[in-house]
């Protein structure tokens, strides 16, 4: 209420309020009450910017959920719930917070800052808005304090040490020890310290150093044995093991593949520089100078800033402040196209490492668009840019320049991987450094799009925002059509498959299929998303149009970052039978179906437009007698359109009350779900309607309806809604767009007859069939051949 808590997302408040309401008042509703909770939890700009009613609805809405009226819940338990979402939400207010100077440690911005310490991690933080590293708690191996009289603390992570001097270091070192002890406590996570091999008793579980146990804590269990029963995650196998073979985790949650790669014994031995003081490397940082006597141009002269008259000759494998008039690669050199865009990409690095000066102003954006987009054109520039990165990252004194030339490289090994040539030198580049912070992920991430496609375009705004603020996580948030929404994380090489699959799985669908992600621009243009290709190429790809239409080159980088909406809902509706996935139904069917009813697409008796009119008032007001009279003015949201007028105004709200006294004592779920069921027995249930224009068959009208549907194209009368003529999949031989021209060929018993049509939703129509066509022919493949789905 105060406003401490601040959220951009409506629902947060509304959930909060809802558990506020429930631990007070239980499940019972009573519009005092919920007026009161209003009035007690939601912030005054907020209720001013939305009607009091509203915000009671919602909250109603909120509580009337089965997790609150089914009675499994306590008030107590849902306490403790509201804390947990707090916490998570707003770490920083459960935060203890000290003030340090960072005396060695990986390299940050700033060497002065404030430590923020909770139950959930530790950052690093310049001030509220601008974090400069989150540490989990996970990731630290020791805290202690180094000096008492120095008052310096010791913070060792899996990523390198920190040394900080804090005037409350014993307090520091007490709060973090808490924390990191007592997840360790609560932990169901291990990882195994020394492989076991097989053992005479068959009890004993088999694993290696490295593995990841899940350890079954049950009330049987004592603390007092030197052995518990565990669960190896990589082989899936149970059994016992010994309590000082294993190393329990501070955390509750089951850690990432990439949080695990840090537990690795490969990378434990190269983080073993971290427990020698700062400056004492354990093992010299590999350059590029062996591959360069074999792979590079002949050095020339330096004739650079502070050399002496053209007496030391370059080299082209370290660090320098000077633009490059030549490739570095002699591969390159005889390419004056190539030299060109290589020369232009060093300058690049040069501006977004801090080492040459900008006259106008760059976003990192724009310099990543010069650095990375010759290379996604031309492969043979890959190596260049991988060998200038590293190149300014070899003897470098400026700590800043060497951070940003770290993000580029994190952005470089998630785009394309170096030739076989270069690989192992890139990999023992980056091995060599272990105490940078991006080392580790970079390693990742180059092992990674080693064994994949390489990306298709340069790094996407969130890409570069993310790495720019030293975050190597990024999230991107996904609409649905019940007007919600929610941060899914991403990687650079998430597909638009896997972030499907990983939406239905955060949304807990029964199943991913036959759902799909859209891409709505500013212009107001949506897009379908192709499944095979990567997340952030497929993003980009509509917003590069406007390019060729500028000419001022400031604006480029700007271009490729149009505003969007990235969208999930129902593609394909085939299993679809309302009332089996409750949260598919609220979520997708329902708003996405009612549009297309209120439009009119549908043909339905006036019996049925009243009950649904009588399910539409419910699901709008859910059991508020008093809006009765707003039903003459909310019937475009209750009668389909084309129907207004065949009733007056008071006729309609005369019928509506009728049909919503039958159905007293639903709830505006069961509403919802009520109004599925009635239009699923309906064939256009499911339909994606067109309006086109043809003019190819003089027996159809020239304006009609096509409609996609599972079972194929139908062709209707819009005036009369009566279905023309319905093709189905397997007659459909070919399908093309071309502009706003859909043309299709559907096969007959003489020969094939084509079909054309006009319609800015054209290339939607396409992709709609070709989905439709793939899923019965995948389905198709796993069936037997008597069963087959075209039969």
């Amino acid at each position: 209420k105060s406003g401490e808590y601040v959220s951009d997302k409506e629902d947060e408040y509304v959930q909060l309020a809802a558990m506020h309401h429930f631990i007070q008042f239980g499940s019972e509703l009573n519009r005092d009450n919920v007026e009161r909770v209003v009035q007690e939890c939601i912030p005054t700009t907020n209720i001013e910017s939305k009607s009091m009613t509203k915000w009671i609805q919602l909250i109603t809405s909120a509580v009337s959920q089965k997790m609150y009226v089914n009675g499994n819940k306590k008030a107590q338990q849902v306490k403790g719930e509201l804390v947990d979402i707090a916490l998570e939400k707003w770490p920083l207010d459960f935060s203890k917070f000290y003030e340090v100077t960072m005396i060695s440690g990986p390299p940050l911005p700033k060497s002065r800052f404030v430590v923020a310490v909770n139950s959930i991690n530790v950052i690093f933080m310049e001030r509220k808005e601008k974090r400069l590293i989150e540490i989990p708690y996970l990731e630290v191996k020791k805290v202690n304090m180094t000096s008492e009289n120095h008052q310096t603390v010791s913070l060792a992570t899996l990523r390198g040490e920190y040394v900080l001097m804090c005037v409350e270091a014993a307090d520091m070192v007490k709060v973090l020890e808490f924390n990191v002890e007592g997840l360790r406590k609560r932990s169901r996570y291990a990882v195994v310290q020394q492989d076991v091999s097989k053992q005479d008793d068959p009890m004993f579980l088999v694993c290696k150093r490295g593995d990841l146990l899940f350890v079954d804590k049950d009330e049987r269990h004592s603390q007092d044995e030197n052995w518990f029963r565990a669960t190896n995650q990589r082989t899936s196998s149970s059994g016992a093991v010994y309590k000082d073979n294993v190393q329990f985790l501070p955390t509750l949650t089951k850690p990432t593949e990439e949080m695990l790669q840090l537990f690795s014994p490969k990378h434990r031995k190269a983080s073993i520089a971290t427990n020698v003081p700062m400056g004492e490397e354990t093992v010299a940082p590999v350059s590029l100078k062996d591959f360069a006597l074999e792979n590079f141009r002949s050095a020339g002269k330096d004739g650079g800033r502070g050399a002496s008259k053209g007496v030391t000759r370059e080299k082209l494998w370290a660090f320098s402040r000077e633009p490059i008039k030549q490739p570095l690669m002699k591969t390159l050199v005889r390419s004056s196209e190539l030299s060109g865009l290589a020369c232009n990409a060093f300058t690049a690095i040069l501006k977004y490492m801090g080492d040459y000066p900008i006259k106008n102003s760059r976003s990192p954006l724009e310099l990543t668009e010069q650095i990375f987009g010759p290379a996604m054109q031309h492969k043979a520039l890959q190596d260049e840019i991988y060998c200038q990165i590293m190149r300014q990252m070899t003897s470098n004194s400026s700590r800043m320049s060497i951070e940003r030339g770290w993000q580029l490289m994190w952005l470089c090994s998630g785009l394309f991987p170096p030739s076989p040539n270069l690989k192992a030198y890139a990999q023992r580049f980056l091995e060599s450094r272990p105490k940078d912070l991006l080392s580790a992920g970079c390693l990742q991430r180059l092992q990674e799009i080693c064994s994949k496609e390489p990306r298709k375009l340069p790094p996407h705004q969130a890409e570069v925002e993310a790495v720019h603020q030293n975050s190597t996580q990024i999230f991107y948030k996904v609409h649905f059509p019940n007007d919600t929404n929610a941060l899914l994380e991403v990687t650079s090489t998430t597909t638009i498959k896997e972030l499907r699959c990983s939406i239905a799985s955060l949304l807990r669908l029964s199943s991913a299929d036959g759902y799909g992600l859209y891409m709505k621009t500013s212009q107001k243009v949506t897009t379908s998303l192709d499944e095979d290709k990567y997340f952030f190429d497929n993003i980009q790809q509509p917003s590069e149009l406007p390019k060729k239409a500028k000419t001022k080159k400031v604006k480029e980088g700007n271009m490729i970052n149009l505003p969007c909406l990235v969208i999930f809902k129902r593609k394909l509706w085939f299993n679809v039978i309302p009332g089996k996935d409750l949260i598919a139904d609220m979520t997708f069917h329902f708003p996405q179906e009612l549009p297309k009813y209120l439009r009119g697409y549908h043909s339905c008796t006036k019996e049925d437009m009243t009950n649904l009119g009588g399910l539409l008032f419910r699901a709008a007001v859910d059991s508020d007698r008093s809006q009765f009279v707003m039903i003459p003015k909310m019937l475009n949201q209750l009668v389909p359109a084309d129907q207004l007028k065949i009733m007056s105004p008071e006729d309609w709200k005369k019928n509506i009350i009728l049909s919503y006294n039958r159905q007293s004592g639903n709830t505006v779920q069961e509403a919802k779900t009520a109004f599925l069921r009635t239009i699923f027995s309906w064939p256009t249930f499911g339909c994606v309607f067109f309006e086109v224009k043809q003019t190819c068959e003089p027996d159809y009208p020239n304006i009609l309806w096509i409609a996609i549907h599972k079972k194929g194209v139908s062709l209707i009368d819009p005036k009369t809604k009566d279905l023309q003529v319905m093709h189905p999949f397997n007659r459909i031989t070919e399908w093309s767009s071309k502009g706003n021209v859909f043309q299709m060929t559907i096969r007959t018993l003489v020969s094939g007859v084509s079909f054309v049509c006009e319609t800015p939703q054209a290339n939607t129509m396409e992709d709609l069939v070709r989905s439709y066509v793939r899923m019965y022919e995948e389905q198709k493949q796993f069936a037997r051949p008597r069963h087959s789905i075209f039969s």
